[in-house]
């Protein structure tokens, strides 16, 4: 099989991270006979120093002749003091807005090898396995107006039915896949556009009998995910919900260098991204941990070119790395040794490696 990947490094560690798991792209593609076209583009603030545009129309070129995006991480202190249109983030609004990607996947899953990053204690970590749907091209963050003064200021939080309605419908059927739970969060009790929320999610619920929804409002929320996270199967959510709720789960797992992303529209196409920022202060020194970028590619290998043995054969690769007591520099403990982003990065390699050779030779016995 043949698929076109356009890889945006951005800012910071993103080249750093992106470069990883491109790496074990082509390592995938030699295992299982795919052949990966990977073009390069600039988004964000590199965009913005090349082309004075965070999202240069090369770059949109690029992804509509892609059948998947690989993104690394956009922003810095480097424009903190650009003008509204002219800093990174902008970028990657736009392109998730240009593209349709309505739907913002964020697993958070409990690694036991990691646990003992977890600022929760293990007993509460332990069996966490959750994914995050959060709404992605609406809400607070697009709406308008938006306008600042000096003596006031304005955002407005809109959604239309037919955005509720896709999302709602997006986790249900995520959910089917899953353990069948959706907790719907919103702030009805306040908000009229989660009124809306709330009521399109009991009409959608119909015609999903199999799957059991609770509404929890987004306060409480936030409360349980630290109490009882492992309560959570699929939360669904608007958007500055979703963002705030998914960096807060983040921590279950000790660090956000583990965990993935996607956003998707209605196609399959996908844009994949490590949750992580860009790091700044880490950007060139080998401390960036590849690991959200590697199971990123996970994500895309599973969700847009339904290669499911290929998306496990990397999952099992980087746990096993982790339990075999590799590294990097945000998960160690006292008198632990770092590896730095590239000699993980190596271990993964040579984990697929040896699952190959393994496979090989179990084939040969068949």
């Amino acid at each position: 099989m043949e698929k076109r990947v356009a890889v945006l490094p951005g800012d910071g560690i993103g080249p750093e991270v992106t470069e990883a798991a491109v790496k074990v792209l082509e390592v995938i593609g030699r295992r299982f006979s795919h052949t990966f076209h990977v073009s390069y583009g600039s988004i964000g603030g590199a965009a913005v120093d090349l082309f004075s545009n965070p999202l240069p129309a090369e770059t949109v070129t690029l992804c509509e002749s892609s059948d998947a995006v690989l993104l690394g991480a956009v922003g810095g202190p480097k424009w903190d003091n650009n003008s509204s249109e002219l800093r990174p983030e902008k970028g990657l609004l736009a392109i998730r807005k240009h593209f349709d990607l309505f739907a913002n996947l964020r697993p958070v899953k409990a690694v036991p090898s990691l646990l003992h990053a977890s600022p929760l204690k293990e007993e509460v970590a332990k069996d966490v396995d959750m994914l995050i749907v959060r709404e992605l091209t609406g809400g607070l963050y697009f709406g308008e107006p938006s306008r600042r003064t000096d003596k006031s200021a304005v955002d407005s939080l809109v959604y239309t039915r037919e955005e509720i309605e896709r999302i709602v419908e997006r986790s249900f059927e995520i959910a089917r896949l899953r353990s069948g739970k959706v907790a719907s969060v919103d702030k009805a009790n306040v908000l009229e556009s989660s009124k809306l929320w709330r009521q399109i999610v009991e009409e959608k619920k119909k015609a999903y009998p199999d799957v059991e929804v609770e509404h929890m409002l987004v306060d409480s929320t936030a409360m349980k995910l630290i109490t009882n996270p492992a309560q959570f199967d699929v939360i669904v959510t608007e958007n500055m919900f979703g963002d705030i709720l998914s960096d807060e789960a983040s921590v279950i797992t000790g660090s956000l260098g583990v965990l993935p992303s996607a956003s998707m529209g209605h196609d399959g196409f996908g844009l994949y991204e490590p949750v992580h920022g860009s790091a700044p202060e880490i950007a060139g020194l080998g401390l960036a941990n590849p690991a959200a970028a590697i199971l990123s590619v996970a994500m895309m290998l599973h969700y847009s070119f339904n290669m499911k043995a290929e998306a496990a054969a990397i999952e099992e690769a980087v746990n096993t790395v982790f339990e075999d007591g590799f590294y990097t520099a945000d998960l160690v403990e006292p008198g632990q040794r770092v590896l730095s982003t590239r000699e993980w990065t190596s271990k993964v390699l040579d984990e697929l490696d040896v699952q190959s050779v393994s496979n090989s030779i179990m084939f040969s016995y068949v």
